[in-house]
């Protein structure tokens, strides 16, 4: 017997006859004799409610009082998985965060967490009941309730799963794992039988939505083994078939296998270019470009300088599209008149599209062979950045599409066996 912990999306828990799927699912695993948590998120759509309510009566709501009302979406989707369980003949009961309690820091809308009680928990285990827990939520040291940020469910499952020490983590969600690239952009994308926690980080940094990238941050920090599976599919569905349908996120020496080079390619349409031109080039223009940035609680992602001429460079980086105005104002408020640079221009029409591969590290030649594929494209590179495992480069956003599926035909990956 094993403890395993499920977690069930927004779309997983959309509906009543979809939260009865969901019981019909738990309940075939504990009769196979393993002990069972469940972490739901809130039903489709319900967050997005109740937020809307709260703008509607000001437009610049006590982030507190909004982690007061978006935490009983998923209160919900608790109390009604608990009473489907029980009609279904699975004896369970729910929780909220604080009742488990979940602690986490006092940053509202954006918490993170710092200690989870199993004690609560495992006692409702060892009676063999099915517990459920809200995900998204916990309370701080004032006895707050707050949120973890958009996708924090997958957080607090692989949270609960680390306390606990869980077998594995179980993400049900609308798709049955991770492909190598989006399936909407490239038909011929497979699904990965098996992905490195280093890899998936990679790609849910860059921009894949399959898994919210703090949670990965989480399993690899504490070495809990997840698995991406759909609630789509029949819940009755034999367990073996059912645990080889997705996508295991395991650690890199936990398979020895042949690897591939390139395991997928990743991209991000929120991006926007910022440039400062004619900056004088002396030691610390990069901090007194950068610092006002940071200040203004901006994350920058790739960066480039170019060389200098006649004692002046230009600096370019990027910011997340909905940052552009505000990195823009800061630079041009604060920094271009310090440091005296000529101008500031932004571009909010690009993208960044990169391959990510443990293989590279065994491998020669990658840059090359991403590069030569975009020239027979005619795509232009402006930036690029890369790491141990990746490659990224930050082209016009009108050719991501034609870039995304010319890298997958070129590293072979609608062919290798995923």
């Amino acid at each position: 017997m094993a403890l395993i912990v499920h977690k069930y999306g927004g779309t997983s828990m959309g509906s009543t006859e979809r939260i009865r799927n969901v019981a019909r699912r738990v309940a075939k695993w504990v009769r196979a004799g393993h002990q069972i948590v469940v972490v739901p998120s809130a039903m489709s759509g319900e967050t997005n409610r109740l937020l809307g309510l709260a703008k509607e009566l000001t437009s610049n709501p006590d982030p507190r009082e909004l982690d007061m009302i978006a935490s009983t979406g998923e209160q919900v989707s608790v109390g009604l998985l608990a009473l489907a369980l029980q009609a279904e003949g699975v004896p369970a009961v729910s929780y909220a965060g604080w009742q488990v309690p979940v602690r986490t820091d006092s940053a509202y809308t954006k918490a993170r967490i710092s200690s989870i009680d199993d004690t609560r928990v495992r006692a409702d285990l060892d009676a063999g009941k099915v517990v459920v827990i809200t995900g998204f939520q916990g309370i701080d040291e004032l006895g707050s309730i707050t949120t973890l940020g958009r996708g924090g469910s997958d957080t607090s499952a692989v949270a609960v799963a680390a306390a606990l020490k869980a077998e594995e983590c179980l993400i049900y969600t609308d798709v049955d794992g991770v492909y190598t690239t989006d399936p909407r952009v490239v038909p011929e994308a497979r699904r990965l039988k098996v992905i490195s926690f280093e890899e998936m980080l990679e790609m849910a940094s860059l921009g894949s939505k399959v898994l919210q990238i703090r949670s990965v941050e989480f399993a690899g920090k504490y070495r809990v083994r997840t698995r991406v599976l759909s609630s789509l599919t029949d819940p009755l569905m034999p367990l073996e078939d059912e645990m080889i349908s997705g996508t295991l996120i395991t650690f890199e020496e936990d398979e020895k296998m042949e690897t591939a080079v390139i395991s997928g390619i990743a991209f991000s349409r929120d991006e926007a270019k910022v440039t400062v031109l004619g900056v004088p080039d002396k030691p610390g223009v990069a901090f007194k470009i950068l610092g006002p940035i940071a200040e203004a609680n901006i994350d920058v992602d790739v960066i480039i300088q170019n060389q200098s001429v006649e004692g002046f460079t230009d600096f370019s980086f990027t910011v997340a599209r909905g940052e552009l105005a505000k990195a823009l104002d800061v630079l041009n408020t604060k920094v271009k008149p310090e440091i005296g640079a000529k101008e500031i221009v932004g571009d909010p029409a690009v993208c960044k599209v990169s391959a990510v591969g443990i293989g590279m590290r065994s491998h020669v030649g990658i840059a090359s062979k991403m590069f030569e594929t975009l020239f027979n494209e005619g795509i232009n590179i402006q930036m690029i950045s890369t790491s141990e495992i990746k490659i990224s480069v930050v082209i016009a956003d009108k050719y991501m599409e034609l870039a995304v599926r010319a890298l997958h035909k070129a590293f072979g990956l609608e062919t290798t066996a995923a």
